[in-house]
């Protein structure tokens, strides 16, 4: 029988496949996209403080919209990627201060490194998703960054997945007790809220 590891690894690896097939032009557009429907959905409040992750390879391009939310203007948290599973944040302050990390890892600030605690002061909090169920469950890249990091949110925050469209899964996504349950789903063509009652 297979286990729930085996089953997300399987289900990884497919839609890495689908994904390396996306063209350099629909990732560009993805950037803009993904701005358009944040406004259009009212989802970036003035004065709140948001966290969000700085895109890499074959994700959806967050450049624009981490842009679009500093400007609301919102405070933006980014990542800083430590040691193990380490995760602290700096405040994003545009994508020319961004330092680039290599390849398989975000590019990240320059500024001081905050502790992940500061992750509870985001009220909104925007996660790269690899596949995501109506019933919230998310299928991460499987290192564990983000299930240790929101231990520190607010339980009062939203966790929003970021994926493409395709990637919303009308099947269950493989799942465990440690892993967080989302509150919707940004793509770059909608918002899907998520009823997890």
């Amino acid at each position: 029988m297979e286990t729930i590891a085996s089953q997300k690894s399987a289900l990884r690896h497919e839609i890495l496949h689908r994904r390396s097939k996306i063209s350099k032009a629909a990732r560009l557009a993805s950037a803009q996209q993904l701005v358009n429907v944040a406004k259009r959905c009212d989802l970036i409040k003035a004065q709140t403080t948001i966290a969000c992750f700085v895109s890499m390879g074959s994700e959806v391009r967050t450049s624009a919209f981490l842009q679009y939310c500093m400007e609301q203007p919102a405070r933006v948290l980014v990542p800083r990627l430590g040691r193990g599973l380490d995760m602290g944040w700096s405040y994003y302050s545009g994508n020319e201060t961004l330092e680039n990390k290599g390849r398989h890892r975000p590019a990240e600030p320059a500024d001081e490194v905050l502790p992940p605690a500061a992750l509870e002061h985001a009220s909104t909090i925007f996660i790269a998703a690899l596949g995501v169920d109506g019933q919230g469950n998310r299928l991460g890249r499987g290192a564990g960054w983000y299930d240790q990091a929101l231990q520190y949110r607010n339980r009062n925050a939203r966790i929003i997945a970021i994926c493409w469209p395709w990637e919303i899964s009308q099947l269950p996504i493989p799942h465990d007790s440690n892993d967080v349950a989302i509150d919707g789903v940004l793509t770059p063509l909608d918002f899907t809220p998520i009823d997890k009652h």
